[in-house]
C-alpha cells in the first residue's frame, strides 16, 4: 500500500498551526491571582509589573520574570545563644511578620529576600540582646521586641519590604542560672513574708496597745461615774436619815414613846440581820426575849396609825359679834 504525503500533510500542518496557536495564546495570557504581583521581563530587562487579573504579554519576547507574594508573611528566625553584657548566655529566638510593599525592589534589589531578612535579624537580636544584662533581658522583652522593629525595619526599605512586627518568643538562660534565679527570687519572697509578717505583729500590738489604752480610759470613766453614783446615793441617804431622825425627834420632844421603841426596833433588826447572814454564822440562835423585837415593830405600827389618825386643826371661830356663832367651849346655864 503506498502512503500518501499529500494527504498526510494535509491533516498534520492543521493540527500543527492549532498546536502552536494554543502554545502562543498560553504563553501570551497571563492571569496573576490575588494577593500576588509578576514582574514582566524582555530579553532578561524589567519593564512592568503585572496586577491580580487578566494580564497580556508579548509571546517569545516577553516573559515572567518573579512571582512576588504580597501579603504578609510569618518569617521564623531560628534560635541562638546569645551573650549578654553581663556574661550570661541567653538561648533566643522570634518571629518576623513582613510584607512586600514594592515588587521591584524587593525581586531586583536584594538577592534571597527571605534569607537576607533572615541574617539581618539574627544578626541585630545578638547585637540588641547583647548590650542589656540578663535581669534587662527577661524583663524587658517589649523594649527588645521595639527596638528590634526599628532596625530591622530601616534596613530593610531599600528592598521594598515592610516589617510590621516583631516578637520574641524564647529567652531561656542556662540551668545553672535558672536555678540561681529561682533561689533569689524565694529568698526575695521569704524575706518579703518576714517584712509582711514582722509588719503585721507591729499593726497588732499598736492596735492592741490601742484597745488597752481605750478600756482603761473607759474603766477609768466607769468608776468616776460610780464613784460619783455612789456619793449622790449616800447624800440622798444621808438626807433621809437627817429627815428621819428630825420626824422621831420631834415625836419625842411631844412626849411620844413609841418614836424611842421605832430606833430601837430599827437597830435591833439590823443587828439580828447582819448576825444571820454573817458566813461564819451556821446557826442563828434567836433570842428569848423576841416578844421584844415584836413590841419594838408594834411601836413603829402605833407610831404610824398615830400619824394617821391626827385630825387636823379646827378653823378658828370668827372674833366677836352676836349671832349664832359663840365659844366651843360654853355650857348651856
Amino acid at each position: 500500500m503506498d502512503f500518501d504525503f499529500a494527504s498526510s500533510a494535509a491533516v498534520l500542518v492543521p493540527l500543527l498551526l492549532v498546536f502552536f496557536g494554543v502554545v502562543i495564546i498560553f504563553s501570551a495570557v497571563k492571569v496573576v491571582p490575588q494577593g500576588y504581583q509578576y514582574t514582566v521581563e524582555q530579553f532578561g530587562r524589567y519593564t512592568r509589573t503585572l496586577s491580580p487579573g487578566l494580564a497580556f504579554i508579548m509571546p517569545f519576547v516577553d516573559r515572567i520574570g518573579h512571582k512576588l507574594n504580597m501579603m504578609e508573611n510569618v518569617l521564623d528566625i531560628p534560635q541562638q545563644m546569645v551573650i549578654t553584657r553581663d556574661n550570661a548566655m541567653v538561648s533566643c529566638d522570634a518571629v518576623v511578620f513582613t510584607q512586600v510593599i514594592d515588587p521591584v525592589p524587593a525581586a531586583y534589589e536584594v538577592n534571597n529576600l527571605i534569607q537576607a531578612i533572615t541574617n539581618l535579624s539574627l544578626t541585630n537580636i545578638r547585637t540588641v540582646v547583647g548590650s542589656m544584662d540578663l535581669d534587662q533581658v527577661l524583663s524587658n522583652r517589649d523594649d527588645i521586641n521595639a527596638r528590634l522593629l526599628s532596625v530591622i525595619d530601616a534596613a530593610t526599605q531599600p528592598w521594598g519590604v515592610k516589617v510590621t512586627r516583631i516578637e520574641i518568643k524564647d529567652l531561656t538562660p542556662p540551668q545553672d542560672i535558672t536555678e540561681a534565679m529561682a533561689r533569689q527570687m524565694k529568698a526575695e519572697r521569704l524575706k518579703r513574708a518576714q517584712i509582711l509578717e514582722a509588719e503585721g505583729d507591729r499593726a497588732s500590738a499598736i492596735l492592741k496597745a490601742e484597745g488597752q489604752k481605750q478600756s482603761q480610759i473607759l474603766e477609768a470613766e466607769g468608776r468616776r461615774e460610780a464613784a460619783f453614783r455612789d456619793a449622790e446615793a449616800r447624800e440622798r441617804e444621808a438626807e433621809a436619815e437627817a429627815k428621819a431622825t428630825e420626824v422621831v425627834s420631834e415625836a419625842i420632844a411631844k412626849g411620844d414613846v413609841n418614836a424611842i421603841n421605832y430606833f430601837l426596833g430599827l437597830k435591833y433588826v439590823e443587828a439580828f440581820a447582819k448576825l444571820a447572814s454573817s458566813p461564819q454564822q451556821r446557826t442563828v440562835i434567836v433570842p428569848a426575849d423576841f416578844a421584844g423585837l415584836v413590841g419594838a415593830i408594834e411601836g413603829v405600827k402605833a407610831l404610824t396609825d398615830n400619824v394617821k389618825r391626827q385630825p387636823e386643826p379646827p378653823p378658828r371661830p370668827p372674833s366677836g359679834g352676836q349671832g349664832g356663832g359663840g365659844s366651843p367651849f360654853a355650857t348651856r346655864g
